[in-house]
């Protein structure tokens, strides 16, 4: 019988992504309760929030700035309090996409070809084809996403884009199959693939009902599996990820996984991309949070008993 835990779930926050993180709180902290929690729900629209007296943990299930590249996580650090996923410094490196990409070359990862941009008027790159993609380099849930298929379209592109970021990513498209790969503990979780129904992944796609197609476990070979399987793990260990996170990639028709980026606080309604990985291992999806909670209960346990 498990121990019933004080857990402060942090939900909401001030992030573009705030809605997508008030739906993944909403869903653990009921999940937590049906295992038997005590648990509280914490908005920390703005930076005036205290945790419940008797706090045992906080379940973070914030997703986008403040919330997922280390700031939150500082904090907390502060305060003295265990916490789910990765640390200060692991969310800071993964928020950024430009670190995140480094981090890859130097880990022997395969990764598209970028650049970084911070002007909004910057001239099409010299040494560059169409087609690309531009990406703000601190945000998540494809906000600002913008495909480049003509030169022509590029200054609009680049403005739109870095309405969100004050410096863009541009990497070059590649073409292939579009998967994730979920991280629980020291193992990769079944791959899924996400087979958008029209156009491309985007915000859309990602968050109108039936607009995507998920097939979990994804149809590859072992072999190809196996390689996707590591190449996540690989940059997860590359950016000093721990617990859990979401490794985004690109398979090319060869069967090279190319990674594009990591989620060190992925989405957790039941219908996200991590809760069905898990299921595909047979980790229910308030098991799953549980398993969260048990990894940062454990980092205490094991930072309490250092002599």
């Amino acid at each position: 019988m498990r121990d019933k835990l004080n857990i402060a779930v942090m939900l909401g926050g001030p992030s573009l992504e705030r809605e997508v993180s008030l739906r993944s709180g909403a869903a653990a902290a009921a999940a937590l309760r049906s295992l038997g929690h005590e648990v509280r729900e914490v908005d920390p629209q703005t930076g005036k929030w205290k945790l419940p007296r008797g706090t045992d943990v906080v379940f973070l299930a914030l997703h986008g700035t403040y919330g997922e590249d280390g700031t939150v996580q500082f904090r907390l650090e502060e305060l003295g309090v265990p916490y789910t996923g990765c640390g200060v410094e692991a969310s800071r490196v993964a928020f950024d996409k430009g670190l995140t990409k480094q981090r890859c070359v130097e880990a022997g990862v395969l990764t598209a070809r970028f650049l970084l941009i911070d002007s909004p008027g910057a001239s099409w790159p010299m040494g560059w084809n169409p087609p690309v993609v531009l990406k703000p380099v601190r945000q998540g849930s494809s906000v600002g996403l913008q495909f480049v298929e003509r030169v022509a379209d590029w200054g609009k592109a680049l403005a739109e884009t870095m309405r969100f970021d004050s410096v863009a990513l541009m990497e070059e498209k590649v073409a292939g199959r579009e998967v994730t790969v979920g991280i629980l503990g020291d193992k990769a979780l079944p791959i899924v693939e996400m087979r958008p129904r029209t156009g491309v992944y985007d915000y859309q796609s990602k968050y109108t009902a039936d607009a995507t197609e998920y097939l979990c476990p994804a149809p590859f070979d072992a072999a190809i599996t196996a390689r996707i399987q590591a190449s996540a793990m690989r940059v997860f260990q590359a950016i000093g990820g721990r617990d859990y996170g979401r490794v985004d990639i690109i398979v090319r028709l060869d069967g090279d996984p190319i990674v594009l980026e990591v989620n060190t606080l992925p989405g957790l309604t039941e219908t996200s991309l991590l809760p069905k990985a898990a299921a595909a291992a047979g980790i229910g999806y308030a098991e799953l949070c549980q398993r969260m909670i048990d990894l940062a209960l454990a980092r205490r346990k094991a930072s309490e008993n250092v002599v």
